[in-house]
């Protein structure tokens, strides 16, 4: 069975980036090595502050969706139910910092 994930990274002024991958680790570690132009590495978004996964991929695909729809408020009220401390969640996935 496949597994998908909707993530929300983030950078030490709190910048959220939204987005879905069917491989949170290589994901993760694209941000942090700066693998991915644009806004990634623009805005440094190099830390994990929250995740889902589903099963489905139109589920995440869909949730994704949702969130960017969002008020920055609701995200943030989100991340903070589950990481009050928007903590890196993948800092021991990897051996990098």
């Amino acid at each position: 069975m496949n597994e998908y994930y909707v993530y929300i990274m983030s950078n030490v002024s709190r910048t959220l980036y939204i987005g879905v991958t069917n491989y949170l680790e290589r994901r993760v570690y694209e941000h942090k090595q700066k693998l991915t132009e644009g806004f990634v590495k623009k805005y440094n978004v190099t830390i994990l502050v929250y995740y889902e996964e589903t099963n489905a991929v139109d589920a995440a695909i869909e949730r994704e969706k949702q969130l960017k729809g969002w008020k920055r408020k609701k995200k943030i009220d989100l991340i903070e139910s589950v990481n009050p401390e928007w903590k890196d969640l993948s800092k021991d996935w990897l051996d990098i910092a």
